[in-house]
């Protein structure tokens, strides 16, 4: 069978639980495998390897050059970028090769079904929760950011009509985990812009605006995109997911007053 002439860049971090599985999702389909591991302690990369996935090593700096210089190995034109807990569908393989045939678009957004634990989130907007995940290689490239970075330039982009399967969290102790680092990525990058510029800053991250988002994100999440619809779990994902902000400031507060109490020091 021919393999479809895309490559398949899996960014890679201590996954050596979900590394197997995601790689022999796509590797009888995709022409090429790349793994980019961020100096994993675990066996990730002798997995990986065994799987037949080409493997690279580089250290995690900051998420957008990082996910820039991965994709700049491949030797395809298409990517399809995967993180290790996602799994692309049957249908959605197959439409891919359909649209590699003849593209219409530089960039193409997939649906995701997100999971914690085996439960579907299916509202409060976690669903279909589509991302810029097929792409032209010399046509995207991410901003330079270190938290959820964003696209650098414009481009033509559609959404595909199948889905990716996320396993985004394997329960709520791996969900507040990531919380937890998520915000300290956010304050640290608040944190970097208040040394630029103090003023400026502290406009935009204090504790009015902190509560006022942490308000707003609850109710567009649970009560405007109905996260209700999912029970217990949409009640949860909406509270967590609306402190987010507010744990953020905390962190960023701590780390202004561990600075002043620095330059004490001096």
């Amino acid at each position: 069978m021919n393999k479809t002439p895309i490559s398949v860049v899996i960014l890679t971090k201590n996954e050596e639980e979900r590394i197997a599985d995601c790689i022999k999702s796509v590797y009888n389909w995709a022409d090429e495998v790349i793994v980019v591991d961020d100096e994993s302690t675990d066996r990730t990369r002798e997995i990986a390897k065994d799987l037949g996935a080409k493997v690279l090593v580089r250290k995690m700096d900051v998420e957008g050059r990082h996910r820039n210089w991965a994709y700049s190995k491949a030797k395809n034109s298409w990517i399809l970028s995967l993180d290790a807990d996602e799994r692309p569908t049957e249908e959605l393989k197959q439409e891919i090769a359909k649209v590699l045939f003849n593209p219409d678009c530089d960039s193409y957004t997939i649906p995701r079904r997100n999971y914690i634990g085996r439960k579907w989130l299916k509202w409060g907007g976690l669903y279909p929760s589509a991302q810029v995940k097929l792409f032209r290689k010399d046509k995207f490239r991410w901003k330079e950011e270190n938290v959820h970075p964003e696209p650098s330039v414009k481009i033509s982009c559609r959404q595909l009509k199948n889905d990716i399967i996320h396993y985004s969290y394997r329960n709520w102790q791996d969900y507040l985990r990531k919380l937890n680092n998520q915000t300290t990525l956010e304050a640290e990058k608040w944190f970097k812009l208040y040394e630029e510029d103090s003023k400026k800053i502290c406009h935009k991250m204090n504790l009015p605006h902190a509560l006022w988002r942490t308000l707003d994100r609850f109710v567009r999440v649970y009560i405007i995109k109905r996260g209700f619809m999912d029970g217990f779990y949409g009640f949860m994902v909406a509270y967590l997911s609306s402190i987010y902000q507010l744990i953020s400031y905390a962190k960023f507060r701590q780390m202004k007053r561990n600075l002043h109490q620095w330059d004490r020091h001096e």
